[in-house]
């Protein structure tokens, strides 16, 4: 029963948005378009269904945030308005307050940020489901970028990953289709992937490793770790000057050599995998 709230409360969401609308019309059977109508009844749905999307993700928060990170990336499986849409969800996510990120700063590090920083930007330049991300200067003139926890994530995850749980043995107990896919385990590996994405000690030790592994290779730049200045919820690492993969446009009108760009990725991404077996597998551009 402990559920109960939180799966009114995604009800509420998914219908404030209409994302029942946007199952039921994809159906043709006559009872199914007049309960999308007499569900339609009252509410103004003027937002393309895209956005109502990712509004709807936004507000039940990290899980359904990275659920949507996730479909963002299967353009062979979404509409591409939609697909658009939710990659938003990478890196345009609401920010949290920077007076709170300034505060979880200091108590993570144990010092002022003014001991810390000569300079730390006010705004986020960058903010996702996990973290948010602030440029910076170090004292010693190295320019540096500053992820930062999002604050009360833990209790959040831990929550609706209950809920999951609970899904998954319904699930277990009343489909054999349901037995056959193990649920219940893919909630665990979901559990400890997250619980691993929350510790930045752990994904700072992972970049260092990576780092080390790419030296010599010539066709990859990994940020350098700032260890003293990193722990579990800020992570410090030189900044990276760059544009995005995904802005071909702007590749090509930088002089880019876009079929080398493809055989150079090919060659990252497979001596991660078949030489190293420790690669990156976010999948954001």
């Amino acid at each position: 029963m402990k559920h109960w709230p939180r799966l009114a409360l995604i009800a509420w969401v998914m219908l404030r948005h209409g994302m029942d609308q946007l199952v039921l019309t994809r159906f043709s059977h006559p009872g199914l378009r007049l309960l999308a109508r007499v569900l339609a009844v009252g509410r103004r749905l003027d937002a393309p269904r895209g956005v109502r999307l990712r509004l709807a993700f936004e507000r039940l928060g990290p899980i359904f945030v990275k659920f949507g990170q996730v479909l963002s990336t299967r353009r062979d499986l979404l509409p591409p308005d939609i697909a658009d849409e939710l990659a938003r969800l990478q890196d345009r996510v609401p920010p949290f307050p920077s007076v709170q990120a300034r505060e979880i700063i200091e108590r993570s590090l144990g010092r002022p940020i003014d001991a810390v920083f000569a300079q730390l930007d006010a705004d986020p330049v960058a903010s996702a489901s996990i973290a948010q991300v602030y440029f910076g200067v170090l004292h010693d003139g190295r320019q540096v970028a500053v992820k930062v926890l999002r604050p009360g994530m833990l209790e959040v995850i831990d929550a609706d990953l209950g809920l999951l749980r609970t899904g998954a043995q319904w699930l277990e107990r009343l489909s054999a289709d349901g037995r056959r896919l193990r649920p219940r385990e893919v909630v665990a590996e979901f559990d400890k992937y997250l619980h691993d994405e929350l510790d930045f000690g752990r994904e700072a030790a992972n970049a260092a490793q990576l780092r080390r592994n790419m030296d010599g290779l010539d066709l990859l730049l990994v940020p350098e770790m700032v260890w003293e200045h990193t722990s579990a919820e800020v992570l410090v690492m030189e900044r990276m000057f760059g544009m995005p993969i995904s802005q071909v446009d702007q590749l090509r009108a930088a002089g880019v050599d876009i079929p080398k760009l493809a055989r150079d990725g090919v060659t990252i991404f497979f001596t991660q995998v078949f030489r190293d077996g420790f690669f990156h597998a976010d999948m954001h551009p």
